[in-house]
């Protein structure tokens, strides 16, 4: 409180006044009449006070008109005063309504609606109250109501921003609406106002650190709540709210986080004062402080503070925290009784996004020239295909999303055949990509070929690849050879074929001569050696 006392002297600047100190007469007549309304209409105060914190109706015009009466007719008798208005003593009853909810409290110990001061306003939830959407809840506390909605997109639909801190991505957005009916007043709707804007992003902070990483939920999550009834802390109403709408729609949150308005009510030399949970709209109108605390079981994810004092010391602050998350707890308690986990399975009306790791230096060669091959595979798949590159992972995250399972799977099983990792001995069904004498070439993989040659398609001798394969056809080759150079040898044989082929090769010595008819004649029998001649073309092939 000292230090407090002395940065502001030491900063602060002198209060700009803005409404002019009533005069000497007005100030003495405004106590004379709020005397005699105080001395004959306590009663009247005190009920108007207590049905207020009910919600009931007050028939404050009613008794002020009746006050009215009795102050012109009892207290104002002089001929020279100025006849008493109804605005004037409305004016004079909220006075006295707000001293008298303070007496209660700190007095009677008793709330204006009948509560205890660490009591609880009743709670009901619900959870899928719309059918259609992604997931959806109703949090009420006494007469707070809140309904949030929660939509799933594609990582690709985050918001981008940009600030002082430089460009980022927001994958998590919580939007909070509160018009004009929800406290049962008539006016415009339009854009967000400075104090929807700032509850928004008050749940936003409280929910921010529960939410999991993009590759534990690669999705882009919008939260919007929506106040239908107002009598305080609609804020901590739209953070519990969101709690349950999250967990409905299958955001695998890392723990579920519930909210609460703490309040305060203290003498003017801070000798006695009294803490309140759960405020509603009277407390916080007519109390000290409202103090919003969110968080989960372990401990507090948001806090916002407004205060009518000039400070408050530690026992009270420390008293605050320890009541609000008694109060979390009770709350938390109602929420998790209607869903106490998030659900493993989203709505089928959700969007279905799936995420594969690439390395970063394989990037280029999933996007392809001029986008080529991701094209394809978007057109192929009939999935959307989103490529961001992770910098601290240094490695490309590719999000693929579609409404259809098939076509996502289609998609990852592209992606992965692009970036596949070709061993030796793996085997692929290709089509036969182009056909030149010396063997076939065959896309094994999107994009990807490798050579057949023709020692490689048969046991027997093959003179030309054309004499067994054509154009398009299907076959089914094994990884043979992979070069320096990163080209990949095929064969057609199996394993077993291609050994029985060496082995063959190995126990029959092959002497190949190409020689003129004439060099023939010339070769000598030898013992136990046979000699074949045949003749191609203009040279003869002896075997020996």
């Amino acid at each position: 409180m000292l230090k407090s006392k002395k940065l502001s002297k030491r900063l602060g600047k002198e209060k700009v006044q803005l409404v002019e100190e009533p005069t000497k007469e007005v100030a003495a007549r405004q106590d004379q009449l709020t005397t005699a309304i105080k001395k004959n209409f306590t009663k009247q105060v005190h009920d108007l006070v207590v049905k207020q914190a009910l919600l009931q109706e007050t028939g404050l015009a009613e008794q002020a008109e009746v006050m009215m009466k009795h102050l012109n007719d009892k207290v104002m008798t002089d001929d020279t005063a100025e006849e008493v208005s109804t605005s004037e003593v409305k004016k004079i009853i909220s006075s006295l309504m707000k001293a008298e909810a303070r007496r209660m409290i700190l007095e009677d110990g008793v709330r204006p609606d009948g509560r205890k001061p660490d009591e609880i306003r009743s709670i009901w939830c619900e959870v899928d109250v719309f059918p259609r959407t992604h997931g959806s809840a109703m949090f009420k506390r006494g007469a707070t109501q809140a309904v949030t909605v929660t939509t799933l997109g594609s990582p690709a639909l985050g918001q981008y921003v940009e600030d002082m801190d430089g460009e980022a991505i927001y994958h998590y957005m919580h939007h909070y609406n509160m018009p004009p009916y929800a406290s049962g007043e008539a006016g415009r709707m339009g854009s967000p106002k400075r104090r929807e804007i700032g509850h928004g992003n008050l749940a936003q902070r409280a929910l921010e650190p529960m939410i999991p990483s993009q590759e534990e939920f690669p999705y882009t999550i919008r939260v919007v709540s929506e106040i239908v009834s107002s009598n305080g802390s609609t804020s901590q109403a739209s953070v519990c709210g969101s709690t349950l709408s999250l967990m409905s729609a299958g955001v695998p949150l890392k723990k579920p986080v519930a909210g609460i308005a703490m309040g305060l009510m203290s003498t003017p030399d801070m000798s006695h004062y009294e803490m309140l949970s759960d405020i509603q709209g009277l407390e916080d109108h007519v109390g000290d402080m409202d103090f919003k605390v969110a968080g989960t079981k372990d401990g507090i994810t948001a806090i916002q503070m407004d205060i009518k004092l000039t400070g408050i010391n530690v026992e009270i602050l420390r008293e605050a925290l320890s009541r609000a998350k008694t109060g979390r707890m009770h709350i938390m308690d109602k929420m998790m009784a209607v869903i106490s986990e998030p659900r493993t399975k989203l709505s089928q009306f959700a969007p279905k996004v799936e995420q594969v790791t690439v390395p970063a230096d394989r990037i280029g060669e999933l996007i392809g020239p001029g986008g080529k091959v991701i094209k394809e595979i978007i057109k192929v798949s009939g999935a959307q295909v989103d490529i961001e590159e992770d910098e601290e992972r240094k490695v490309g995250v590719v999000n693929v999303s579609s409404d259809d399972a098939e076509a996502i799977a289609n998609a990852k099983k592209m992606i992965e055949n692009i970036i596949r990792v070709v061993e030796i001995g793996d085997e692929f069904d290709g089509t036969v990509s182009r056909i030149e004498n010396y063997g076939a070439f065959v896309e094994y993989l999107p994009g990807r070929d490798g050579l057949v040659h023709i020692s490689n398609m048969s046991t027997s001798y093959v003179r030309d690849a054309n004499e067994l394969v054509k154009l398009g056809d299907e076959i089914h080759v094994r990884v043979s050879e992979i070069k320096d150079d990163g080209k990949i040898g095929m064969s057609m044989l199996t394993l077993e074929e291609e050994n029985k082929v060496k082995a063959d090769e190995a126990n029959e010595a092959k002497v190949v001569i190409l020689m003129t008819e004439v060099a023939v004649m010339a070769i000598v029998a030898v013992e136990e050696i046979t000699i074949e001649a045949t003749t191609i073309g203009t040279a003869t092939v002896v075997k020996v």
